[in-house]
């Protein structure tokens, strides 16, 4: 894993996200709020998790501090709020990925999970999962809204690529 494929892997993370971030905004309140019965409840449960675990782990492998709880539901109760975090959080995490280097990619991270049990991972692996985490949410987030009507489209990574000319 080099820092080429972690940015390339953070574009597409950033591209799949604004489209689910546009496709919630096209839903109504009752809609974005309503229990649709994913692991995190609402459209808003899912988003406001996938923009707290991001948040989590760019403190975990930029700060190195390890939060002991992650955003709730009531931070961010409209998608507005959620939109505007999301922008101020990415752009904490492209100042980290400016940063990186191919060797850094390969140092050890040391952190405790929200619960205080400790673990040990290199970079790229926390990285990487960070990306892979947001595509299982927002294949549950994706499947509500296209219940509503608001599809985001398809999010596969193959899309972006053609869409950036690579």
């Amino acid at each position: 894993m080099n820092k080429s494929d972690i940015l390339t892997l953070y574009d597409y993370n950033s591209w799949a996200n604004a489209r689910i971030l546009a496709a919630a905004a096209r839903v109504t309140t009752e809609q974005y709020t309503e229990t649709v019965g994913f692991s995190h409840g609402s459209i808003r449960g899912t988003l406001v998790h996938m923009l707290g675990s991001e948040i989590v782990w760019r403190m975990r492998i930029h700060e190195g501090i390890s939060p002991t709880g992650a955003l709730g539901e009531g931070h961010l109760p409209t998608i507005e709020a959620l939109t505007a975090r999301w922008h101020e959080e990415e752009a904490k995490m492209r100042e980290f990925l400016a940063s990186l280097t191919d060797e850094g990619l390969m140092r050890t991270v040391r952190y405790k999970s929200t619960k205080g049990v400790a673990f040990e991972n290199p970079l790229w692996q926390l990285m990487m999962h960070v990306v892979n985490h947001g595509t299982q949410h927002r294949a549950e987030a994706g499947m509500a809204l296209t219940r509503y009507g608001a599809s985001p489209g398809d999010l596969d990574m193959i899309l972006f690529f053609r869409e950036r000319g690579f």
